[in-house]
């Protein structure tokens, strides 16, 4: 049978009580916890190796995933630049990076490294000893377990969240919702399922009880979907920095989700995979300039006006300035990666990439099929878009959340376009 290796395997990421969550403006601790936090990792090789490994946290910063991508090289054989690792942003993990009022819990960062480690250890066993395998594929539909979040309100500011306050004066969407479900399973002879990729462009903030941990409604049906399926299924997140559900239960997001998988799965068709390549780049961006006067009034009009607890969530975003002065106009680095699958591509982008600049980025690209995997490899904040820069809001207020210079996500969308271009077959 043409086709592939490919192995897949998953390894729970232990987490308890005392450990703080991740994911709000305020510290807060888990009771009890619903489905599992894993990392899920899959190993294709032709000819070469290459890894996707899918942890169920808010986000991970490079110093450690770069320590894990060199382990992975030297223990596994599969090149640094062939490892792409993302955060499914579950809002119901504990931190892994210091942001807001947390302090990334360094006991669960060593945690989330060692599962990402035993997965890829067992898939890297499995793969010695399984026949080729084909890849599948379908580009599934689902426009309603989201939508940009960011609207405009009739004072001319931009939401953050959807209190009473909010919905009476909400004029119009800023921005577009990405509705692409791409479904990428591989087979074995006779059908069996190996693994199954997707991937989706809604910030992955609800779980179905409260005060949980959890790995939110993406990585519950990925788990579901694998008790009913078989294999190891992997969520990838999409270009979500600007796109929340604002009216579903949890509930019915896994359901919707599951349909539309299993409807893409059902549909899905052979792909040829003539080769597969990776290629993992640094860039240099850097930390925005910012009039603190401005950002002061502009966070505290919004919060006295429209948010619960203001004083203290006013002094949230004044803190985090304060401690990210002393770094403005500094250059840093990150990674931007191109998977190809066949004529499938990936691109990995290291923050919240706001989803005009995903849409754009699959227009531009040389491949009919391009899909982005964002908190990959590397954490920077939210990635906007020029134009939201001047609208404001809260994912542009400075902060440890925002605090890339303007321009920067169409920096990133370029570089992005170069790095498919160069991967594209010379004729």
């Amino acid at each position: 049978m043409k086709g592939v290796k490919v192995a897949a395997a998953a390894a729970e990421i232990a987490a308890d009580d005392s450990m703080g969550i991740g994911g709000g403006i305020f510290p807060w601790f888990a009771h009890e916890q619903e489905g599992k936090l894993r990392a899920s990792a899959v190993i294709v090789e032709k000819d070469v190796k290459i890894c996707i490994i899918s942890c169920d946290v808010l986000m991970i910063q490079r110093d450690i995933l770069d320590e894990t991508c060199r382990e992975i090289e030297s223990d596994f054989g599969i090149p640094f630049e062939n490892v792409l690792i993302t955060a499914t942003h579950t809002h119901h993990a504990p931190t892994t990076v210091t942001v807001h009022a947390y302090k990334r819990d360094d006991t669960f960062c060593e945690r989330v490294r060692d599962a990402i480690l035993l997965a890829v250890r067992a898939a890297e066993e499995k793969l010695k000893n399984v026949r080729k395998a084909g890849m599948y594929f379908w580009l599934g539909n689902e426009s309603t377990v989201g939508q940009n979040s960011r609207l405009l309100l009739k004072d001319n500011t931009i939401s953050w969240g959807l209190g009473r306050r909010v919905k009476q004066d909400t004029l119009r969407p800023t921005g577009p919702f990405d509705t692409d479900l791409p479904v990428i399973s591989f087979k074995r002879e006779g059908g069996s399922l190996e693994a199954l990729l997707f991937n989706h462009s809604t910030h992955n903030a609800e779980s179905r009880c409260r005060g949980v941990r959890s790995p939110g409604f993406y990585g519950l049906a990925a788990q579901e979907l694998e008790g009913e399926l078989g294999g190891t299924v992997l969520f990838l997140p999409g270009a979500s920095g600007s796109t929340h559900n604002l009216t579903l239960s949890a509930d019915e997001m896994v359901l919707r989700i599951k349909y539309v998988v299993e409807e893409a799965l059902s549909e899905s068709e052979p792909r040829e995979v003539s080769k597969i390549v990776s290629v993992k780049r640094e860039f240099e961006y850097k930390v925005r300039e910012f009039d603190e006067e401005r950002e002061e009034e502009a966070v505290s009009y919004y919060c006295n006006k429209r948010e619960s607890k203001p004083k203290q969530k006013i002094k949230v975003f004044r803190k985090m300035r304060k401690e990210l002065s002393k770094h403005q106009g500094e250059a840093r680095r990150s990674w931007l990666q191109a998977v190809l699958l066949g004529d499938i591509a990936l691109i990995g982008v290291p923050g919240e990439l706001f989803t005009k600049l995903g849409i754009q980025i699959k227009q531009r690209s040389p491949f009919c099929h391009t899909y982005i995997i964002e908190l990959a490899n590397d954490y920077i904040g939210y990635i906007p878009d020029k134009r939201a820069f001047d609208f404001g809001g809260y994912q542009i207020w400075t902060g440890f959340h925002s605090f890339i210079e303007k321009g920067t996500g169409e920096a990133i969308e370029d570089k992005a376009i170069q790095m498919l271009s160069d991967l594209q077959p010379r004729a």
